[in-house]
């Protein structure tokens, strides 16, 4: 949406509900510490959209994107004490953009502040689906959500899905990507293009995040390198934009 973009985790940890959180980065990454990212608890920066400088002014800019709650799902039960203060914070800053992503859709409604209605024109909100049997549970709820602006995330992509009955002009974006670290399950690339091409029938924009550390293409397996799993993916330049929506991300 804009050259502006931060970080916000009001908490941290979860807990693996499906298939597609085996090999979850953040339990990785904690690992690596010795800590338990099956306890939520609330971080230092939990009220970062409210923080102000000694002038008064806000320390994030008007403007920014914020990537919220990505070592953690924003649906998580374990949070449900703390998540009404961030409804509270996103509806203050009207003048940022809010995004998360979840596997947990099915709490939203249970969830929602009073004064959500149709939706918040400052959210965006992610549905995860790493396979067809999450896209038949998550998307039929999804779908019939109030919600601004949805994007659906096929991430890790561990199979071919289908994704036809679902896309249409409320969906603002396809996001696909592959799964990383050192136990990463094969994304086939001909899962992505297919993903692809049902994007560029429903006209719904579609982007290609991320290789993950393991991809076959046209029978050979790619083993990539962390750090180039997102520029590998743009340089595929497979990405279908449409000038009605805006970008929602600058990867």
């Amino acid at each position: 949406m804009n050259d502006k973009s931060i970080g916000w985790n009001p908490w941290h940890g979860c807990r693996k509900v499906s298939e597609g959180c085996r090999h979850c980065y953040v339990y990785r990454q904690d690992a690596q510490w010795g800590a338990d990212s099956a306890t939520a608890r609330r971080t230092a920066q939990f009220d970062l959209p409210v923080r102000r400088d000694r002038r008064g002014r806000f320390k994030v800019a008007a403007g920014s994107m914020v990537f919220t709650c990505f070592t953690s799902d924003f649906m998580l039960e374990d949070a449900d004490a703390w998540r009404g203060e961030c409804w509270q914070m996103m509806a203050l800053r009207r003048d940022v953009d809010f995004m998360f992503f979840t596997k947990r859709i099915e709490r939203l409604t249970e969830v929602l502040p009073a004064d959500w209605g149709e939706g918040y024109d400052n959210v965006t909100i992610g549905c995860t689906v790493e396979n067809q049997e999450e896209a038949e549970r998550r998307l039929p709820i999804f779908t019939q959500l109030p919600i601004r602006h949805k994007v659906i995330i096929c991430a890790p992509l561990l199979s071919r899905i289908d994704l036809r009955r679902w896309l249409d002009r409320t969906i603002e974006e396809v996001s696909v990507g592959g799964e990383s670290g050192p136990d990463a399950r094969i994304a086939d690339y001909d899962w992505v293009t297919d993903l692809r091409q049902q994007c560029v029938e429903a006209d719904v924009p579609f982007r290609f995040h991320q290789t993950g550390a393991r991809l076959l293409k046209q029978g050979r397996l790619y083993r990539i390198p962390r750090a180039h799993q997102h520029s590998q993916a743009r340089r595929a330049g497979i990405d279908y934009k449409i000038e009605r929506h805006t970008p929602l991300s600058n990867d």
